[in-house]
């Protein structure tokens, strides 16, 4: 399976180096072009690629960049590639990072936005851990400290696929259900950066109610504020 990724900031750069070392053939682009990416390409393998053709090219594909960038991206770019699946990583900080975006309110569901703008539907994963934990915190299948990863998505064949990726890059995939849903792992949630292991997040999820949606809400900016605070970015 060949992955792209755009977007190679915290995130997208930890999992392409991760990814490499999986022996996943890795294609890497970023807003500032494949030249930028020069040294990075020499250092793990992965291959510096225009965008157009980063996602022709690619089965899988990893959206990870600002939520504010994803309307900047290409009308159509995924016209008419149903069959490509699409990992949506992103949060929508609005007062720390992305502003006021067109089309949200607080009862948005981040990923939902990000499938109106790309005309196509994701999986959300990597939103919930942060860049650190990702890079040091996998382990072993089995092994009684592995923390989990929720996966939201509505396409069963995609989800089980990504959920497979989570279980190889050292992470318990947790079924999180579909898109709509994905919100009890945004920002605010009690499992945003918590590090929590599979059967805890389970557990959370399935007590979360529509009826938590504003707390959650409230609780985003605090969370995001901490995790600046504790980390130094996003």
């Amino acid at each position: 399976m060949k992955i792209g990724i755009i977007g190679s900031g915290n995130i997208g750069g930890i999992l392409a180096r991760k990814l490499r070392t999986l022996n996943y053939p890795v294609l890497l682009t970023n807003s500032r072009g494949p030249q930028s990416l020069t040294a990075f390409a020499e250092e793990t393998g992965v291959l510096p690629t225009p965008l157009t053709e980063l996602v022709e090219q690619s089965d899988l594909i990893i959206v990870t960049i600002p939520q504010k960038s994803i309307p900047l991206l290409p009308a159509g770019l995924f016209k008419d590639l149903k069959d490509k699946i699409v990992i949506d990583t992103c949060n929508y900080y609005p007062d720390l990072r992305d502003g006021r975006l067109n089309g949200f309110s607080e009862y948005t569901v981040d990923s939902e936005w990000v499938q109106e703008q790309l005309a196509h539907p994701v999986i959300k994963v990597f939103n919930s851990i942060m860049a650190q934990s990702l890079q040091d915190k996998g382990l072993p299948n089995g092994d009684p400290g592995r923390i989990g990863l929720p996966v939201a998505g509505d396409d069963p064949h995609a989800k089980k696929v990504v959920m497979q990726l989570v279980d190889e890059l050292g992470f318990d995939p947790v079924d999180a259900g579909p898109v709509k849903d994905s919100w009890k792992q945004h920002p605010g949630s009690p499992i945003y950066c918590a590090d929590l292991p599979a059967t805890e997040i389970t557990r959370i999820l399935s007590a979360l109610t529509i009826a938590d949606r504003p707390r959650l809400n409230k609780d985003r900016i605090i969370r995001e504020e901490a995790a600046i605070e504790k980390y130094g970015h996003l």
